[in-house]
This record gives C-alpha cells, sequence and structure tokens, in this order.
C-alpha cells in the first residue's frame, strides 16, 4: 500500500501545474496546464506515438529563431545536446486527474492519511500569510500536500528538458515555448542553477508545482533572504501558492463549495454550466446535504452545481474560490480533493452521498467517445482523450437527444456504446 499511495503521488505531482490566466470553463478539454487550442496527434495502443528525435533539432533551430533575440546564444548553450524525453510525451496524454473517475481520485487525494498529515503540517503556513493574502491555512496545506506530499516527492526532471519534449511534441506548442523561454530565463538571469532546475514531466517546479512563468510572476521571498526558493522552503513555497490564489481571485471568508442534495424533479441539464446565486437554486429544491445555508457573502455569488460523477454521486454547489483553485489546476478533481482536504483538516465531517464505484476509462476508451461524438455533430473542442468541459458539454447534448439523464457523465459502458456507433 506504501508503494501504491507513493506512486499515485508521482503520478499526480506532473499533473498538478499552477497555472494563469486562463478563465475557468474556457475551452477547459485539455490536459493540465494553461488552456490552448486541442491539436490531434497520433496515438499507438498504450498512448501517443513517441516523439521523433530527428526532427526536434528542426524545432529547436525554430526555436531559437522565434523566442532567443539578444539572448539566443545563451538559449542555445543550455539546449545543446538535448533529446525529447518519451515519458512526458506519454504523461501527457494520461493524467490522472481526466482518466479516473472522479471519486477513485478524490478518495485517494483526500484520504484520512492526507488530512490527518495536513492537520499536522498547518503550522508551517507563516501566520502572516493568510492575514496577507485571505487565503486559508487549510487550503494551503491541502495544496502543498496534493502538489509535493508536502515536499517530499518534487519530481526530478530536468524542466528545461521536458518544457522543450512538449513544445516540440505541439499538441501545447506555444504554451509550452512560452514556459519554456521562462525557465531558460530563471537559469540564464541566475535565480536557480540549471542542475537545481527539476521538476515534473509538465515542468511544474517546487513544494507547490509552479510553472515557470509563475515562479518568475508570483513567487515570494517570505523567508528575506534574496531568494524565491519553492524547493528547500516551506515559508517561501507556501506563501508563492498563496499569492498566485489571491491573484487568481480568491474570496476572503468563504469557503470552496459545499456538498448538495438535489430534488427528484432536477433539471441534469442545468448541472456543470449556468450559474446562480443560492436562492435560484434554493427556489428549486437544492438543499445543503448536512443543511443550514451559505454564509451571507457566499449566498450572493454565482455558483453552479457539480457532478463529478453524473446523477448517480455527490453532487456540490461550487462556488467562486473552487474555480480560482481550478486556476492552480483546471481539473474538477483536483479542486474538488484540494476543498475537501481542507475542510477535512478543518474538522468538517466528510460527504453524506457514497461515490460510485465506476471503473477507469483506458484511453481508447476516452479517444473512442470523443470521435463519435464529433462525427456526430457534437464538437467535444479536439480529439485528445482527454475528457473536460467541452467534452462534458458535447455528451451532455448527445444524452439530451437520445432521452437519457443529460448529466455529461461519460461512463465505462457508454464510452463503448459510443465506440461502436
Amino acid at each position: 500500500m506504501r508503494f501504491r499511495y507513493r506512486l499515485l503521488i508521482i503520478l499526480s505531482v506532473g499533473a498538478c501545474a499552477p497555472m494563469l490566466p486562463p478563465p475557468p470553463e474556457v475551452s477547459v478539454g485539455t490536459a493540465t496546464g494553461p488552456i490552448a487550442p486541442v491539436q490531434e496527434r497520433p496515438y499507438l495502443a498504450d498512448g501517443p506515438a513517441a516523439p521523433d528525435a530527428s526532427g526536434f533539432e528542426a524545432w529547436k533551430q525554430g526555436f531559437l529563431a522565434r523566442h532567443g533575440g539578444a539572448r539566443r546564444e545563451a538559449y542555445e548553450r543550455e539546449l545543446a545536446g538535448l533529446t525529447p524525453d518519451p515519458e512526458v510525451v506519454r504523461l501527457d496524454g494520461n493524467q490522472p486527474e481526466f482518466s479516473r473517475p472522479a471519486g477513485a481520485y478524490v478518495q485517494n487525494a483526500a484520504s484520512a492519511a492526507r488530512i490527518a498529515e495536513a492537520r499536522r503540517r498547518i503550522g508551517a503556513v507563516p501566520s502572516s500569510v493568510p492575514q496577507r493574502y485571505g487565503v486559508p491555512a487549510e487550503i494551503l496545506v491541502a495544496i502543498w500536500g496534493n502538489e509535493s506530499s508536502f515536499g517530499q516527492v518534487q519530481g526530478n526532471k530536468d524542466v528545461i528538458r521536458s518544457l522543450a519534449t512538449l513544445a516540440y511534441d505541439g499538441r501545447r506548442r506555444d504554451w509550452a515555448e512560452g514556459q519554456l523561454r521562462d525557465a531558460l530565463n530563471i537559469v540564464v538571469d541566475g535565480r536557480r542553477a540549471r542542475s537545481g532546475l527539476l521538476g515534473s514531466w509538465a515542468g511544474a517546479m517546487g513544494q507547490t508545482q509552479f510553472m515557470p512563468d509563475n515562479f518568475l510572476r508570483l513567487g515570494v521571498d517570505q523567508t528575506g533572504d534574496g531568494q524565491v526558493d519553492i524547493w528547500n522552503s516551506d515559508a517561501d513555497a507556501l506563501a508563492s501558492a498563496a499569492n498566485l490564489l489571491a491573484e487568481a481571485g480568491w474570496r476572503r471568508g468563504q469557503t470552496w463549495g459545499y456538498e448538495v442534495a438535489l430534488p427528484a424533479s432536477f433539471d441534469y441539464e442545468q448541472a456543470d454550466g449556468p450559474t446562480h446565486p443560492w436562492r435560484w437554486w434554493a427556489a428549486r429544491g437544492v438543499t445543503l446535504a448536512r443543511g443550514g445555508a451559505p454564509n451571507s457573502a457566499e449566498a450572493l455569488e454565482d455558483a453552479a452545481i457539480l457532478l463529478p460523477q453524473g446523477a448517480a454521486g455527490p453532487a456540490f454547489l461550487a462556488l467562486p474560490n473552487h474555480y480560482v483553485i481550478r486556476r492552480y489546476n483546471n481539473s474538477v478533481s483536483y479542486a474538488l480533493a484540494i476543498g475537501l482536504t481542507a475542510d477535512g483538516v478543518d474538522g468538517k465531517p466528510g460527504l453524506v452521498a457514497a461515490w460510485p464505484n465506476d471503473p477507469p476509462l483506458s484511453l481508447n476508451q476516452r479517444i473512442g467517445a470523443q470521435r463519435a461524438l464529433s462525427a456526430m455533430g457534437y464538437d467535444t473542442g479536439g480529439v485528445d482523450g482527454v475528457v473536460g468541459a467541452n467534452t462534458r458539454a458535447a455528451l451532455k447534448r448527445w444524452q439530451a437527444a437520445n432521452g437519457r439523464i443529460a448529466d455529461g457523465y461519460l461512463t465505462a459502458s457508454l464510452a463503448d456504446e459510443l465506440g461502436r456507433m
């Protein structure tokens, strides 16, 4: 069990890449990271085709021409001798937030052991950080635990090689080239030695897994020693995460959301989309699962109903802070895991509803469903194997047109059914 837990953390590290500024629910059909147009690429039976090393040098020269400028010689020195990393391409196509059922991901990421350890570690959050940025310490330790197991698993890949591989692979080239340029600048400007610029397969760095652009813009020297060290300083890492969330619009005095109970008459087409104040949802029979009501500030906010595992699973009222967490990692499962971990640290009880025990979807099932929906005129925003908001919206339209419960949830059996069409 210890090995399985550590493996889950390692897989999660690369997928947890803090990001700004894409807004929530904008073209969320791609893998974790800043949102970019999806570009289809060849797939093998067990995942994306391995990168072709023969074309890497040509891409590199193009990158230097596009981004080198006055620093071309310095960039070229750091890129010398690099080859693409096939493991990066494989992991990019199989991120756990998107490939596993929400319940399986959340129950592992927000486990009782994780909550207990986060509660034990909460004293590491400097008292001035929540006061300055308005982000609760419970949220910060939840992110810290999920991103790097409290600094223990930060990733040991060469960030520059990982980002060069993602840029060369081409699915998110513009984003990856921008991140690569920033990573090179970190080294060239002397902010971090190349040997210490280590992180995940996605280029996320340090205890709170910052992408290079956010390290440069939002990294905080909390200790006052003249450098931002998110690798070795708990204080710097946690303050940087708080700064990122505050910049993304964290609402002071508000939580991320609540578990809710839906009436039998609930219109499932209203889920995962329209936002309304609490009084609008309450008038349609929605109640908080454990009773009560949101506080006065929360009740005035526009909120959505989320069904991360369809009509058969738990339902949530997602307040604006849920979407702020998704600016850190644009995954419903990730944001729920952070919110529920923070709730547990704060002593709140667990969920009322149980998660369905759905099997995970294979990459071929996800791709097959996207291709089938697209062929029938239900645009998924691309065929990338990531079941994001675009794919769920397309599925919801197909379900409504075919007399199904329009909850936008893709089960393995439904994926197989679509794949046969």
